[in-house]
């Protein structure tokens, strides 16, 4: 885990999105005030503050009895993170092609994809991949609906992260390059493609990902990328 992200609220919280993001947080791990003062140096204050952070943005949760706990991956939980994810993506791809947008933005973020490796961090890899979707939302124009991606990709990464989706840079990399050339077709075929990447590369890859993990459940984080 890192140790030097600083002692302020954002600082903490920064640190533990970016352990969830490498899958050092195992769904279940209990987080302590006391602890984690003692990592950063920080007062109670700071660390009840950074970790309220995370729970509003759904990567940790309080349960009673446990406190503050790495919320589990569930069949639930991914089928309601992708239902909302594709209203908000296919409703801002229909304003982003009323409009014409030319998708070059998109363009860019599938590039910075493609220049990851098999050795690249799985996290800088999910962030590759989300900066794609981002730019597709951003398509949109629409302020509100960028917002409302904005606030739940930082849930969605962390479960991908969790989860070790059945994927690599260069399998995400080949897709998102087909994804862009089918949104500059425009109409139905780019509305499928994405609608297809959604369904496809994301809610079945994290389900069979999820059932995999649950066959064999001793696996670390990382195990399941082989």
């Amino acid at each position: 885990m890192r140790d030097q992200a600083g002692s302020t609220p954002g600082g903490i919280a920064q640190a533990l999105r970016d352990d969830l993001l490498d899958g050092v947080l195992e769904p279940g791990t209990r987080l302590t005030e006391e602890s984690l003062s003692a990592r950063f140096g920080a007062g109670r204050h700071s660390v009840r503050s950074g970790l309220q952070t995370l729970v509003s943005e759904g990567l940790l949760e309080h349960q009673r009895n446990k406190g503050i706990v790495v919320p589990a991956v569930t069949a639930d939980r991914i089928d309601a993170m992708c239902s909302y994810r594709s209203i908000l993506e296919l409703g801002a791809l229909r304003l982003a092609l009323l409009q014409n947008a030319d998708f070059d933005a998109v363009d860019e973020a599938v590039r910075r994809l493609e220049s990851m490796t098999a050795e690249t961090p799985w996290r800088h890899v999910i962030e590759a991949h989300s900066a794609v979707h981002t730019e597709i939302v951003a398509a949109s124009g629409n302020p509100r609906v960028v917002a409302a991606h904005r606030a739940c990709a930082n849930e969605l990464n962390c479960m991908l992260a969790t989860i070790r989706a059945e994927s690599s840079a260069e399998h995400l990399a080949a897709t998102h390059r087909h994804l862009v050339g089918q949104l500059r077709v425009g109409g139905e075929s780019a509305l499928k493609a994405l609608d297809d990447d959604l369904e496809l590369g994301g809610r079945a890859m994290m389900h069979l990902a999820l059932r995999r993990r649950s066959e064999v459940p001793h696996l670390l984080p990382g195990d399941l990328e082989s």
